[in-house]
């Protein structure tokens, strides 16, 4: 029987087991998929720890490439034998085997490796509808990324740049700052010795910056609306420090009426035709070597636990994958 990572129970790394599981047959509109790489995310952290609850026993992962086994009555335009790989819920991806809605999967082009495919589609299509649909960035801009020496961050790092944006970023490190400038960004901050809003005044001769990528949530919140143009707009697409306390709406007002948002891939990829759209253009940038996904850690999936600590640790650089 093939096996997976579960989790009975929310909490530390520790709950995770190695354990068989039993793998349907694809039913109308699936596919049954043997994975080759699978993709770490901090999102796994969310639904293991239980701030995003999921159904127990769980399998965590949104995110792998693998090679279809077998597809459901009514699948077209998929075939046994084809490469894919996929970024989105329900999960299970921490698997050898398992099957997909074959309405969220997308043929792999044979320029990309299931390597890459398993290390950017979650971080990839995150950073495509970030500065393509969410804030549109425009040649001339200039913006502001936390983490960026993060998976999701050294791809905005790298597209910003070839759209002719300037990247403030973010960095914990100077490894990671030196990391970050490899990747595009023009001006990283090391937060641990800086104040981050003061350089962005400074960067900018005070005129601010018309949009915050922040990943990171509480600890970087206020100081990011700090560092907004009048109009400008904060993207939270994550908390990695943790939730963001209530907060007096009022003040977007007093601070030059700001906007805030709160995105999910899963929302900017419902529709087949988005997925599929930013898929492409993802795989464009890749083959084209204009964005290069940093496959920085491999760990075996038996190793998950291990995986998860480094990650919470911020030991890792750029995207993490489990070989299968």
């Amino acid at each position: 029987m093939p096996h997976a990572i579960r989790f009975h129970q929310p909490g530390g790394p520790e709950v995770f087991k190695w354990e068989e599981v039993e793998v349907a047959q694809p039913k109308a509109g699936e596919v049954l998929l043997k994975h080759t790489a699978v993709g770490l995310n901090y999102i796994d952290v969310y639904h293991r720890t239980g701030l995003y609850p999921a159904p127990l026993p769980a399998i965590p992962g949104l995110e792998a490439a693998g090679v279809i086994q077998a597809v459901g009555d009514g699948v077209t335009d998929l075939k046994v034998g084809d490469r894919v790989a996929y970024a989105s819920g329900p999960l299970g991806a921490y698997s050898q085997e398992r099957t997909m809605a074959a309405d969220r999967v997308v043929k792999l082009p044979a320029s990309i490796s299931d390597e890459q495919g398993a290390a950017m589609m979650l971080q990839g299509l995150t950073a495509q509808y970030l500065l393509r649909r969410t804030y549109p960035v425009k040649a001339g801009d200039t913006i502001l990324v936390h983490a960026a020496a993060g998976g999701v961050g050294l791809i905005l790092c790298q597209w910003a740049r070839h759209l002719g944006v300037k990247v403030i970023g973010t960095v914990g490190s100077e490894e990671k700052a030196q990391l970050a400038k490899q990747f595009g960004c023009d001006y990283p901050i090391i937060y641990t010795k800086e104040d981050f809003q003061e350089k962005v005044l400074e960067i900018t001769n005070g005129k601010k910056v018309p949009v915050v990528y922040d990943s990171v949530g509480k600890d970087t919140f206020l100081k990011s609306l700090d560092c907004l143009s009048p109009l400008g707009l904060l993207v939270l697409f994550g908390q990695s420090s943790g939730n963001v306390p209530p907060f007096d709406l009022g003040q977007l007002s007093v601070k030059g009426s700001l906007f805030i948002t709160r995105p999910t891939l899963a929302t900017y990829t419902a529709k087949r035709e988005d997925l599929v759209n930013g898929a492409n253009e993802l795989f464009d940038v890749v083959s084209k070597g204009i964005v290069k996904i940093n496959v920085n850690q491999r760990y075996a999936l038996q190793d998950a636990a291990q995986a998860h600590r480094d990650l919470e640790a911020r030991k890792t650089t750029g995207s993490t994958i489990f070989t299968v």
